[in-house]
């Protein structure tokens, strides 16, 4: 059984960096993929916590980017080849959206990584996600327009009620 989220957190995170881009050259560009790669992975691990749940997504599919597209303007004409949009199947829009969220809130964040503690995921320690919990100034300026708040709400707005209902403690469990 499949249980890698790593094609869906490689185009999830590649959707988020080609809508809110970085300016600045190469650097610039590696250090946005980084802050875009770690708040994936943390909300990829939060909505798929167990190996039943990644592994359910990889043989269902997360469902593609296209609603993201539309509401960010950068939907696909019909005569663009498979080749350039078929990652886009892999991008889950519940993820982005819940990634965008942590990438402007610091709060937020900082509770996402601390609720991994308590999952399968638990063997990863939150050092892997500085970038995203105590970002300098190098890395604010490279995701300049992934962590601002108003460019990002139409994405972080979508599922940022699911995100709050996760990570809040007391939430009762469905039965």
């Amino acid at each position: 059984m499949l249980t890698d989220l790593s094609p869906l957190i490689a185009a999830t995170t590649r959707w988020l960096t080609g809508a809110y881009p970085a300016g600045g050259g190469a650097l610039a560009s590696a250090l946005c993929e980084v802050q875009a790669r770690q708040a994936v992975t943390v909300a990829a691990w939060l909505r798929y916590p167990t190996e039943i749940d990644a592994a359910l997504v990889t043989m269902a599919g997360p469902g593609g980017s296209g609603r993201l597209d539309w509401i960010t303007g950068a939907e696909q004409s019909a005569d663009t080849p498979a080749a350039e949009w078929a990652w886009r199947t892999w991008v889950d829009e519940v993820v982005a959206s819940w990634a965008a969220a942590l990438l402007t809130d610091p709060e937020l964040a900082g509770l996402a990584v601390d609720a991994l503690a308590h999952g399968e995921h638990a063997g990863r320690t939150p050092v892997e996600f500085r970038r995203l919990l105590t970002p300098d100034d190098g890395d604010r300026t490279a995701a300049a327009l992934l962590r601002h708040p108003d460019l990002v709400a139409p994405v972080a707005g979508l599922h940022h009620a699911q995100l709050r209902d996760r990570l809040d403690p007391g939430r009762a469990l469905a039965a």
